[in-house]
């Protein structure tokens, strides 16, 4: 049972809370009766605001639609002021570029091509809205003007500004492709860059506004003109060079300096040139001759002209080349792309024409040279063609694009030039094998006929030129192995040709050689020619090239030599016959010689003597140019003479056979030997 104390006391408590929650509950109360006042307060607001905005808007919506009308009213406005000004400014174009379009282009390029797009744009707009107006006549007529200014102000500019390549330049661009170092790239300005700008300018104006096209014809007119003219200028300057100073060069390539010009010696073609200096060689080791004559025309003594005139004609084809590449960049920025093609095939035709017609001039020359037997002119095909194959690439890449006929001009000229190539080597071993055996041609002295020099130096001159000859060669076979022609197949034919010409040689050297009354004269003319022909071989790479088809040629020509020297030392026989032991008469020492025997004695002596003095005489004004094969004869004649003859004199020498021993002993030992050794010898 609770105390009464604790119960009261709790029930105490138990009022003060709930007294506190009565309390609480009333401040709630008040709250959510301000809040519901509030809430009723705003509502009634918001109603208003709301009925307000709905009064407004219905005054605003019409004030805002009227002041948009009015301000696309105005707009409308604004565009028709506009567009009239812009009309009307059409009808102003032509007073007002008049001026500038009568004056012209020149020096003011950019402003006079901003006047043409205004009365461009005039026409265009005339000829859609009023086709009829009269101000439509005057703007075509001042554009046609204009457009007829723009045009002539390209061919001003074109016709001033381009220049002719100087020779000195063209020579420095095709030098600079010989060289193994790296040169500095030659440049080639044909317009200056100001210049260029123009005229690149004014062509994609024409083409894209003036629907014209005459410009390009200008364009390769002139620059066709200056191609030709700088090729003219090149060779002639060639032949001045050529004539003055003998070799023509190129000067310092621009921006060098001045003091230091470097000169740049041409490629000489090594035709004519070549094989004379090989012949000094071989005068200088005594094997010249050429005191015989021949149908052929002699292949030295001529002057320098065809030479140049080579030279000249293989620097105008590179140049053509180059110069041809350079034309195609600058025609690349001036004329339309699908034009650029057939604007190049124009511009080049003059220019490839002139070499070409030159090309064929060299070639009716060769032909009227082999008719004339002279074959040295014909040798200027050889290196012309050689230049022409081994520049055909670059030739084919220029060209590439243009006409077939274009394209075909080249390939035409290499096959006449190897046709009257293949001609011209044919008719020279024809002319070898059948040049006449004339006696008063025949060289006196037995030495080196022309006919043999004149063969060696055009075979020497092919050696420069294996593989265009060989070319020249296949070109004319008919067999299966020519259509799959190579550098081997190239030389076996060469070879098979120098063989022959070599084999034409021997046997018409052999003809000759008996025109000759005297054996032995016979056998010392062959012997100089064999021997000239062997030590040309040799001193060259013809021997090698013989040896590709004939391996004894070598042997063969050696056995032929010696051959010739054993007929020349019978012609000694009858004077050591006089005395040879067999024919002499046997007789016991001490006993007295009958009158027969002394008489015989006496008829060696002076048989001896007197073909001794016969044969020197005679031999002495012969010739043998090679100083070693000399010395070899005289030397093993001197050995055999002097054998028998001191054999005859040790046993005779002191024979009581005559009272004037002095009469029939005329030469001791040593004085034959001094004889022989004079042979030989035209100015002994």
């Amino acid at each position: 049972m609770i105390p009464p104390q604790e119960a009261s006391a709790r029930r105490r408590e138990i009022e003060d809370k709930l007294k506190q929650e009565e309390e609480t509950l009333s401040f709630i109360r008040d709250s959510l009766e301000k809040s519901d006042q509030l809430t009723k307060n705003m509502v009634s607001i918001l109603s208003s605001f709301e009925s307000r905005l709905m009064k407004l808007e219905n005054s605003i919506i019409p004030v805002h639609k009227q002041t948009e009308n009015l301000q696309r009213l105005q707009e409308n406005v604004e565009k028709t002021l506009s567009c009239l000004d812009h009309v009307i400014s059409y009808y102003h174009v032509a007073s007002d570029t008049e001026k500038i379009i009568r004056e012209g282009p020149t020096g003011r390029l950019e402003e006079y091509l901003g006047s043409m797009a205004k009365i461009q744009k005039a026409v265009e707009y005339f000829q859609d809205n009023s086709p009829d107006s009269p101000e439509l006549n005057k703007v075509k007529l001042l554009f046609e003007r204009g457009k007829e200014s723009l045009e002539s102000e390209f061919r001003s500019l074109m016709t001033r500004h381009s220049k002719v390549v100087s020779p000195v330049l063209i020579l420095d661009l095709i030098s600079g492709e010989d060289e193994l170092e790296v040169q500095e790239e030659v440049p080639l300005e044909h317009l200056p860059e100001g210049v260029l700008q123009d005229v690149v300018r004014i062509s994609r104006w024409l083409v894209e506004f003036g629907r014209n096209q005459d410009f390009m014809n200008v364009y390769y007119q002139i620059r066709s003109s200056q191609l030709d003219r700088s090729l003219k200028g090149l060779k002639e300057h060639f032949r001045k060079s050529s004539s003055s100073s003998g070799v023509p060069y190129s000067p310092a390539i621009p921006n060098k300096r001045k003091d230091t010009p470097t000169k740049k010696p041409t490629k000489r073609p090594g035709t004519i040139r070549k094989a004379q200096n090989l012949l000094k060689q071989y005068s200088q080791h005594g094997l010249d001759g050429k005191k015989g004559g021949s149908n052929l025309i002699p292949l030295e003594g001529r002057d320098d002209t065809l030479d140049v005139e080579t030279d000249a004609y293989i620097h105008c084809v590179s140049a053509f080349v180059k110069l041809a590449q350079s034309e195609y960049q600058l025609l690349m920025d001036v004329i339309p792309e699908h034009h650029q093609k057939k604007t190049f095939d124009s511009l080049i035709q003059d220019a490839l024409d002139g070499l070409m017609l030159e090309g064929e001039n060299i070639v009716s020359a060769a032909r009227k040279a082999i008719i004339r037997h002279d074959f040295s002119a014909v040798l200027t095909v050889f290196p012309i063609l050689r230049h022409l194959k081994q520049t055909k690439p670059e030739f084919d890449q220029v060209l590439q694009g243009t006409a077939a006929s274009t394209k075909n001009k080249l390939p035409g000229l290499i096959t006449s030039m190897e046709t009257v190539g293949a001609k011209a080597l044919e008719d020279f071993a024809d002319n070898i094998k059948n040049d006449p055996d004339k006696e008063y041609n025949m060289p006196k002295d037995g030495t080196v006929h022309e006919l043999t020099s004149n063969a060696i130096l055009f075979l020497q001159q092919l050696l420069d030129f294996q593989e265009t000859a060989g070319a020249m060669l296949a070109s004319q076979e008919t067999s299966s192995s020519a259509t799959s022609y190579n550098s081997e197949f190239s030389r076996r034919l060469l070879s098979t040709y120098i063989c022959k010409v070599l084999g034409n040689l021997q046997l018409n050297l052999l003809s000759k050689s008996k025109v000759y009354e005297d054996p032995a004269l016979s056998a010392i003319f062959l012997h100089n020619n064999y021997n000239y022909i062997l030590k040309a071989l040799e001193k060259s790479e013809l021997i090698q090239l013989v040896a590709v088809t004939q391996k004894t040629a070598e042997r063969s020509y050696r056995e032929h030599i010696e051959q010739q020297i054993q007929t020349y030392q019978r012609s000694w026989l009858k004077v050591t016959d006089y005395i040879a032991e067999k024919n002499l008469p046997v007789f016991q020492p001490g006993v007295k010689l009958r009158d027969k025997e002394r008489q015989m004695i006496k008829e060696r002596f002076k048989g001896f003597n007197d073909g001794l003095e016969e044969l020197c005489k005679i031999q002495k004004a012969w010739a043998i140019p090679d100083t070693e094969q000399r010395d070899k004869i005289r030397q093993a004649q001197k050995n055999i003479v002097r054998e028998t003859y001191g054999a005859f004199l040790h046993r005779y020498g002191s024979v009581p056979f005559t009272k004037n021993p002095e009469k029939y002993i005329k030469y001791r030992v040593e004085q034959v030997g001094d004889m022989i050794d004079r042979l030989f010898d035209t100015s002994a």
